[in-house]
């Protein structure tokens, strides 16, 4: 087992206590019938292909249906245990030996689960012709040679500092069957062309329901407790919260309106759970939109607004504000913002940008209670300065392709826009995705850095640990110092659930669910 220096406790000591930094974030929730596991989502599934998935809840899915050569293992450290592989080591800065257990099989009679198998899934995602979005995770990949059908050999270009904590054990480290894979054309989508996992999709109802069965082909050791699960998507944590207390799931993230009322007084046969987050939350100009070309424009949008405010309104002030996209604890973690509320500094900047008198813009958020709070909060503060802001809310279903050129033109009308993105214990899973080679794809800023890009590059290869902090502190300048950030929060998790379950998460919470590991308490 590997052990990464970053328990729970190490990211409170930079959050301040857990019961002061609560927010709402995405989560899990579960219900128990039987032997039925009724699981909430806060979106429904999109990409199941770990090629080109599109958010955590694809993850979460494919988690019960795929394997990694490793995986996080529940508990308050980030910590991992062998998967799919037997065992794994990495002999040297460029070479990482791996043997397969034997006897783990594919769904729908496509045999074995073999070192090919991990050769293809590894090498599809590195390849440029794919255009994955998370190529870097396999940036400095040479090739995997295959040894024989158990073993086989990672071989890297260069030491790859992230490897372990956000490739190997995360999304793109899934496994996929090559031979089911190029069956379907090389790429899927909702339908899982063959699964190794505990679990395989039986039934899938868009934005009603996802049932997952036993696997009838599944060898691994540990069986799954429940026979089903069944995930459905709930995007506001308030109306799960009516769910739970209905008794129709029964575990569910807590908005923070609600959670002194959860303290104070929780329903019957109700524990509360409590974890840090190393999510961000910020708040994004499109540099490329005529609105929000001119950096002045954009420097004065980031003394306008007051990010305490924002944070009482969306969070009740119990979110601390973020002072990046790296959350404490992490390397790469800055200690304040370069610029912070001043609105006579941003009156001034908008009469030399020309703009004295204001101007229209749109702001792009996710129809969620916080999200959409935050965005009045932001609203009322630019109205002081004569700027009208129109509030845009979408679904998930939309929201999380608004910025992606392959999915329409809706990428040339977002000016503003308050997004979310979740996190691996790496400080690279949160620069990755505000590279030029992002743009159009998760860089919906369209903010162009070279150094920015060079840094990252940089960072993913370098050894010397007080080296990369000081990389990833001045990638975050960068991005400050370009006016198209505002950065608001890091949130943190919370749940309620029924005390007959014993819950299996990561130390953030919600985000790492491992689902085949749920069961029933005692």
């Amino acid at each position: 087992m590997h052990r990464i220096h970053l328990s729970r406790r190490r990211v409170l000591a930079g959050t301040g206590s857990i019961a002061a930094a609560l927010a709402l974030g995405p989560r899990w929730s579960w219900g128990a019938d039987g032997k039925i596991l009724k699981v909430r989502s806060y979106a429904d599934l999109q990409v199941l292909d770990p090629l080109a998935r599109k958010g955590a809840p694809d993850d979460h899915i494919t988690s019960c249906t795929f394997h990694n050569l490793i995986k996080w293992k529940a508990g308050d450290k980030w910590e991992w245990d062998l998967d799919a592989a037997e065992m794994i080591e990495q002999v040297d800065d460029t070479h990482i030996k791996f043997r397969l257990k034997p006897g783990l099989k594919w769904s729908g009679g496509h045999g074995e689960l073999t070192a090919e198998d991990v050769k293809y899934s590894y090498e599809r995602i590195a390849d440029p012709k794919n255009e994955s979005p998370y190529k870097d995770d396999f940036a400095v990949l040479d090739h995997v040679e295959v040894t024989d059908k158990h073993n086989g050999t990672i071989i890297l270009k260069e030491y790859f500092a992230p490897l372990w904590t956000s490739t190997l054990p995360e999304g793109s480290g899934k496994i996929v069957c090559k031979a089911a894979v190029e069956k379907a054309g090389g790429k899927f989508t909702t339908e899982v062309p063959a699964s190794s996992g505990p679990y395989i999709i039986k039934e899938w109802t868009p934005k009603q329901r996802t049932v997952l069965a036993r696997n009838p082909d599944y060898t691994g050791s540990e069986k799954p407790y429940f026979d089903e699960i069944h995930i459905m998507p709930i995007e506001d944590e308030k109306t799960a919260e009516i769910a739970y207390e209905a008794g129709d799931v029964d575990y569910t993230g807590v908005s923070l309106s609600s959670l002194s009322r959860f303290k104070d007084s929780p329903p019957a046969n109700t524990k509360l759970q409590e974890s840090p987050s190393l999510a961000y939350v910020w708040l994004g100009m499109n540099v490329e939109h005529p609105t929000f070309q001119d950096p002045k424009v954009r420097r004065a949008m980031q003394h306008a607004i007051d990010v305490d405010a924002v944070l009482e309104a969306a969070y009740f002030g119990v979110a601390k504000r973020a002072t990046g996209i790296i959350a404490p604890g992490l390397p790469g973690h800055r200690e304040a913002n370069k610029y912070n509320y001043d609105p006579e500094k941003a009156k001034a900047l908008l009469k030399e940008a020309g703009k004295e008198g204001g101007f229209q813009t749109t702001m792009s958020v996710l129809n969620k209670t916080e999200r959409l709070s935050a965005a009045q909060i932001v609203q009322a503060n630019l109205a002081e300065l004569g700027v009208t802001v129109e509030i845009n809310p979408y679904d998930s279903g939309v929201f999380w392709s608004i910025g992606d050129e392959k999915s329409g033109e809706t990428w040339k009308d977002i000016q503003m826009i308050i997004n979310r993105f979740s996190m691996s214990p790496d400080p690279s899973w949160a620069t990755v995705w505000f590279t030029p080679d992002q743009i159009g794809v998760w860089n919906w800023e369209r903010w162009n850095s070279p150094e920015f890009g060079q840094l990252h590059k940089a960072g993913l290869v370098e050894k010397d640990s007080a080296k990369r902090d000081q990389m990833y502190k001045r990638m975050q300048d960068l991005m400050e110092e370009s006016g198209a950030y505002v950065f608001l929060t890091h949130e943190a998790n919370a749940a309620v659930y029924r005390d007959n379950l014993a819950p299996a998460t990561e130390p953030q919470g919600w985000t790492g669910v491992i689902l085949p590991e749920f069961k029933m308490a005692g």
